[in-house]
């Protein structure tokens, strides 16, 4: 298991978790998650690239063994992120929001022409940052989305309640 001043950790989800997989990519940590991956491809993608599997299913933990990997007994994301926490020592950093949340992908600055071309016009009032993802296109920018996500993340890690870590 990485230690706090060890190694970023990186997932690996299965289908059963994709929302999941988009709270840890808002936190900043590289997941993987492809519904229609086959078990043993999953776990071989998991152990080639070095990814910590979480799961629901015990068959994947019991008989196809990888690496490394967590089973979660709950079907809650919230509940199933705090597991995830504590077991790697989680913690917000300055990569909060910095992910697709669809794709994994890093985000980049959003150019004028994406923010006037793309961005509904009220959201374009805000102050930004914009964020576009070089993956899959999509924009973002920190509106009310964000700061229900915010509000639901402070409920695992209340440095996040005073501002913390991201935008």
């Amino acid at each position: 298991m990485p230690s706090r001043s060890g190694p970023t950790p990186r997932f690996a989800v299965d289908a059963m978790l994709g929302r999941l997989a988009r709270w840890l990519r808002a936190l900043g940590f590289d997941t993987t998650y492809s519904p229609d991956i086959d078990d043993h491809d999953l776990v071989a993608l998991a152990n080639r690239e070095q990814r910590i599997l979480l799961t629901r299913d015990q068959h994947l933990i019991t008989f196809l063994r990888p690496d490394q990997g967590l089973l979660l007994r709950t079907g809650r994301p919230l509940v199933q992120l705090d597991r995830v926490a504590r077991a790697f020592g989680l913690s917000p950093t300055d990569d909060l929001f910095n992910r697709c949340l669809m794709c994994n992908s890093r985000l980049r600055a959003a150019t004028t022409n994406e923010i006037a071309t793309r961005v509904p016009e009220r959201p374009r009032t805000l102050p930004g940052p914009f964020l576009a993802c070089p993956g899959c296109g999509r924009i973002y920018w920190p509106g009310s989305h964000v700061r229900r996500m915010r509000r639901e993340l402070a409920e695992i890690f209340p440095e996040l309640r005073a501002g913390g870590a991201g935008p």
